[in-house]
């Protein structure tokens, strides 16, 4: 189960212990602030990605937002593209709903939205649709082991 894993990955941080666990789902932006109470800017959304080389990029962001084609191929050198619902788990070790930037195969690149900075904290999933950790930036980006901050996000328009 994605969970037990990224609660193993957790561990050694001494931060497995901090997991929340819900009777509701949290597997979309909006059900998770409803279930942590928060506002949906602050869940820490983990988009799934092609890579180039056939991998998989994985860019964490503020609920807020979402990607910017022109900022992401600038920094990235090509399109984005979603991966396919069949490809989710396989690349992130997580199924939709649960994606997260812990316990991910190897290779998988984690890249954080300079979204995230404006909060003293952020909820990113762990794993399951029904789970979330509430982190700093920083100390999301120490356990993460992302590759940077980048700034490849717009804000979502509403209607």
């Amino acid at each position: 189960m994605a969970i037990e894993n990224v609660r193993e990955y957790l561990k050694p941080f001494g931060l497995d212990g901090k997991i929340m666990e819900f009777d509701v789902s949290s597997a979309t932006v909006a059900l998770a602030a409803k279930a942590l109470r928060t506002e949906e800017a602050r869940i820490a959304k983990t988009l799934s990605l092609e890579a180039k080389n056939g991998g998989c990029i994985l860019v964490v962001a503020a609920g807020d937002v979402r990607i910017d084609n022109h900022k992401f191929k600038e920094f990235f050198g090509f399109k984005a593209k979603m991966l396919s619902f069949d490809d989710v788990q396989t690349k992130t070790g997580h199924a939709a709903g649960g994606v997260c930037p812990f316990a991910n195969p190897e290779g998988t690149m984690v890249w954080l939205d300079e979204s995230l900075k404006r909060f003293e904290t952020v909820f990113p999933a762990c794993g399951s649709a029904n789970s979330a950790i509430e982190l700093t930036p920083e100390t999301l980006f120490e356990i993460s082991h992302a590759l940077g901050f980048v700034d490849v996000c717009k804000p979502t328009v509403t209607e």
